[in-house]
């Protein structure tokens, strides 16, 4: 048996991807803050979910247009992340402090970071208030990737864009690719 430790309730499902989510206010502002706990919640229709603080600067540009973008962070993009889960679009433009790009997507006026390999553009459907934060469902209305992971054939490869994820406070890049898809059942020949 292995030696084990025991913790009050808690959720441990770490590592968690980063995303930085792009959001425009009443006042037309961009913004961005960073959340960890955001996925799939439906392939058809496609839809996605972020958890978010109430009290985040964002969260009323969400609740009040109903749009946001669900960016992907990268090595590159780590620091910036990082600065935007901790200080509030109250106090500052992170788009120009950052120097990144808001770029105008289909479908919503919420703007993506162009920087980003991957944005989701999302449609809130419902927030569920849930105590400490409320999830934020959404309809995935679109999305746009950087041609530089598309490979000759059209395949698209998001390992080259060396993504990174969240456990307990420390930021880790993803690793190496170990198996595919329905390898463990693929006859070998």
């Amino acid at each position: 048996m292995t030696e084990r430790e025991e913790w009050k309730a808690g959720n441990m499902l770490y590592p968690c991807p980063i995303a930085m989510i792009s959001t425009r206010g009443m006042d037309l502002k961009p913004n961005i803050f960073t959340v960890a706990w955001t996925g799939t919640i439906c392939t058809n229709p496609a839809m996605a979910y972020i958890s978010v603080r109430p009290e985040r600067y964002s969260y009323e540009a969400i609740k009040t247009t109903g749009e946001f973008v669900i960016n992907l962070v990268t090595k590159d993009l780590t620091f910036a992340a990082d600065f935007c889960g901790v200080r509030s679009g109250r106090d500052y433009d992170k788009f120009k402090y950052l120097g990144l790009t808001a770029r105008d997507v289909d479908n919503i006026s919420a703007p993506a970071i162009d920087e980003s390999p991957v944005n989701i553009m999302c449609k809130v459907k419902d927030i569920i208030p849930l105590g400490s934060h409320h999830m934020v469902i959404a309809d995935v209305l679109g999305v746009s990737i950087d041609k530089k992971y598309m490979d000759d054939l059209g395949k698209f490869h998001l390992e080259w864009a060396n993504l990174v994820c969240y456990s307990h406070g420390d930021y880790l890049l993803t690793g190496e690719k170990i198996g595919k898809f329905g390898y463990s059942v693929k006859k070998k020949k």
